[in-house]
This record gives structure tokens, C-alpha cells and sequence, in this order.
């Protein structure tokens, strides 16, 4: 037994239709796209992070040049 309860010859089988349905040069496309996509959301994600990191950097060296401590707990109010 495979995956789930399908085994390999099932598999074999759906990926044989898939293939005669689209053709090869398709899912070629298919699969350099879903790539590409891939590794645009890969490197936005990188980005996005090396952003968030200088920002917080940039704030603890102002916060550290003028002295002052900052509390990000929030005050209750009674």
C-alpha cells in the first residue's frame, strides 16, 4: 500500500492521463511556472525579513544613543 491506500500502479496510471490529457510540453510549462513562482514568493519572503531585521536594528542603536529604554509591555488600567 502507498499513500493514502493507492499504491505505486495507480499512481502510474493517473499520472499516465494526466500526461495524454496535457502533453508534455505543457506541464513542462506548467512546472517551470509553478518554479519561477516558487522562487519569487522564496526571495520576497527573504527580503521581507532582512527589512523587518534593519528596522528593529535601526531602533535599539536610537534607542541606544539617546538613552532611553523602551517597556513593549501594555499598561492595565484598573
Amino acid at each position: 500500500m502507498g499513500i493514502g491506500g493507492i499504491g505505486i500502479w495507480q499512481l502510474l496510471i493517473v499520472l499516465l492521463i494526466v500526461v495524454m490529457l496535457f502533453g508534455t510540453k505543457k506541464l513542462r510549462n506548467i512546472g517551470s511556472d509553478l518554479g519561477g513562482a516558487l522562487k519569487g514568493f522564496k526571495t520576497a519572503m527573504k527580503d521581507d525579513e532582512s527589512k523587518d531585521s534593519a528596522a528593529t536594528e535601526e531602533s535599539e542603536e536610537s534607542n541606544a544613543s539617546t538613552g532611553e529604554t523602551i517597556d513593549a509591555t501594555p499598561e492595565k488600567e484598573d
